[in-house]
């Protein structure tokens, strides 16, 4: 009763600051917040928008399977969102754009104006359906199976909470409501990591001295070339999923938009990046700590989600406060995630697809109906979701932000036109050539590519673009 009743007064807060946000909202709001949104607010709002539920429950649990060699990873990161900040952000406010794909259409061409904005529509769709695929699953543990609801009403509801506090102001209610959630994530964070310390009765300087003699706290990898954990294919993956997950994503992007300048947006993005390390650390320190509580016989995935149901050794008050702490902490991370996502649908779909950006009906029957498709992504990925939740994320984001890379690269990087009646086929066939070299090599010679299918994919675009350029006259 009482983590329904946190929920309920959570919810309420965010109607609350959803009310106050939206007044006289119109659709220059709902897009670009009037472009007057605080910077400091935007680079808050974003570390828990892309952290997300995915990461509360999926990180911790990789220490089990390769350290902390996610670091490597993260420090990828941050070269990628250097390159953002100082090579894609001064281009879409140069444009004054409000979807970054208008570039394309301005640069490429027509047809490559929709590849591009379709195959957003596509990744984010997936991809958000992943993460918050998150929440409602902890939800209907802690909260709808005990009260006989099933998973499908478990869904319909969460998904139509978001509608119902986005719905007016859109991007100007997600600054600063995405900014409560990253608070209300990191100190969930902090309490259950304060939980687990004291339950191993240690000090705090004494866990992390545990942590740091830990076998599982190894972060580089240098001598295995053939390991997916090896450091230059992590760092080299971190920063193209970076470009490619932030730099060309809409619903990133759309966010650093709203700030009043490029500078604002810049500091905006170098702060969010510096942050996201420290913010990954913290969750690969938890799963070491939570390690030594449970072992190292469960799946990565159900490390902490098995802690926080167990109460084992925990007090009476810590047994009935952890379980809060947790689905409060992955109902802010995932909601920070999904209510974005769905705006940056609904604003791509009418400014890109449709090129209405001014039509409010439209607008409102389009951030309705992708609610919808949104619903019906989460009840497939259930029934066919076999892997890491986080590793499923990578794997979606390499086939389908990999066309978009290709062709960002080739419009920024080289002087001449696509062919672009082809650029649809090729920005397909890429993503499927990609899958049988994963396959081929996999048979072959027994090696799997990691996240580096999305510099692969990237690559298989740029080519098939380049090869098929049209000539100058």
């Amino acid at each position: 009763m009482i983590i329904l009743i946190s929920i309920l007064v959570y919810f309420a807060i965010l109607f609350g600051i959803s009310r106050l946000t939206s007044k006289k909202a119109d659709n220059s709001t709902f897009y670009r917040a009037n472009r007057r949104a605080p910077w400091y607010m935007v680079a808050f709002g974003m570390i828990g928008a892309s952290i997300s539920g995915v990461t509360f429950v999926s990180v911790p649990g990789m220490v089990l399977t390769s350290q902390m060699t996610y670091l490597q990873m993260c420090l990828g990161f941050i070269v990628g969102y250097l390159v953002i900040a100082f090579v894609l952000l001064p281009l879409y406010y140069r444009l004054n754009v409000t979807t970054i794909y208008t570039y394309l259409g301005q640069r490429l061409g027509a047809r490559s104006y929709l590849t591009g904005a379709s195959f957003f529509l596509l990744s984010k769709m997936t991809g958000a359906a992943v993460r918050f695929y998150v929440v409602c699953i902890i939800l209907q543990q802690f909260v709808f199976t005990p009260a006989g609801i099933p998973f499908a009403v478990n869904v319909v509801v969460m998904v139509m909470l978001i509608w119902l506090y986005t719905r007016r102001g859109g991007i100007g209610t997600l600054v600063f409501t995405d900014s409560f959630q990253t608070l209300c994530l990191f100190t969930a964070l902090f309490l259950i990591i304060l939980s687990v310390i004291d339950q191993i009765h240690l000090s705090v300087s004494e866990a992390i001295t545990a942590i740091a003699n830990s076998e599982m706290s190894r972060i580089f990898v240098f001598d295995d070339w053939v390991s997916p954990h090896n450091f230059w294919k992590q760092f080299l993956s971190g920063v193209f999923v970076a470009i490619g997950m932030t730099g060309l994503d809409q619903d990133m992007m759309q966010k650093n938009l709203t700030c009043k300048t490029l500078r604002d947006a810049q500091k905006d993005m170098c702060t969010y990046g510096m942050a996201f390390v420290p913010a990954n650390l913290l969750f690969l320190a938890l799963g070491i700590l939570l390690t030594m509580v449970l072992g190292t016989g469960l799946k990565g995935d159900e490390l902490l989600p098995a802690y926080i149901q167990s109460g084992s050794g925990l007090s009476t008050l810590s047994s009935h406060l952890l379980p809060l702490f947790f689905t409060i902490g992955i109902v802010a991370a995932s909601f920070s995630s999904a209510d974005s996502a769905l705006t940056s649908l609904t604003t791509c779909f009418c400014v890109d697809i449709r090129q209405q950006p001014y039509n409010e009906k439209l607008r409102k029957k389009t951030h309705i109906a992708m609610c919808g498709f949104f619903m019906l992504f989460i009840l497939v990925f259930r029934q066919l979701n076999s892997t890491s939740l986080i590793d499923a994320i990578y794997i979606l984001a390499s086939y389908t932000y990999g066309p978009l890379l290709g062709l960002f690269i080739f419009g920024l990087f080289t002087k001449r036109q696509p062919n672009d009646r082809l650029v649809p086929y090729i920005c397909i066939a890429s993503p499927l050539l990609c899958y049988a070299l994963d396959m081929a090599v996999q048979s072959l010679w027994n090696y799997h590519f990691g996240y580096e299918l999305l510099m692969l994919n990237g690559l298989l675009t740029f080519m098939g673009l380049y090869f098929t350029r049209k000539n100058p006259n």
